[in-house]
């Protein structure tokens, strides 16, 4: 059974693994953080947040310096899909955000059954018929 824990991370109780839930990627133990079974793309926080003044004029800029914060982006090794973005210190480890209770999780939906895929991306809406 798949335990769908995020929009793009599930674990399968039959296996104790996680998985992209876009390609099915098995990532890794699912006594483990997600996190090491993933691509890590250590990003300069100025790609993300830019200048608002003029850095040649000002050391302060309102845009985060990267001697003090990075921004680390998890990908999926399958498909490239991003499935978690961390600011963080530089140097420090990367933060174990989920330690699912694996015991109780089997029990849990062994009660419950299985639960259906959501919808990942857009809802595709139909047309009515309407003219625009």
């Amino acid at each position: 059974m798949k335990v769908l824990m995020t929009e793009y991370l599930q674990i399968d109780l039959e296996t104790e693994k996680w998985e992209c839930r876009v390609c099915g990627h098995v990532i890794g133990p699912a006594s483990e953080s997600y996190k090491e079974g993933l691509l890590v793309h250590n990003r300069d926080p100025r790609e993300i947040h830019p200048p608002i003044i003029d850095p040649e004029k000002y050391r302060f800029t309102f845009s985060p310096d990267p001697e003090w914060v990075r921004i680390l982006e998890y990908c999926c090794p399958g498909c490239g899909t991003q499935a978690e973005v961390e600011y963080a210190i530089p140097g420090h480890p990367p933060l174990h955000d989920m330690q699912p209770d694996l015991p109780a999780l089997k029990a849990q939906w062994a009660r419950r059954g299985e639960m259906g895929e959501a919808v990942v991306g857009p809802a595709v809406v139909p047309d009515q018929g309407h003219n625009h």
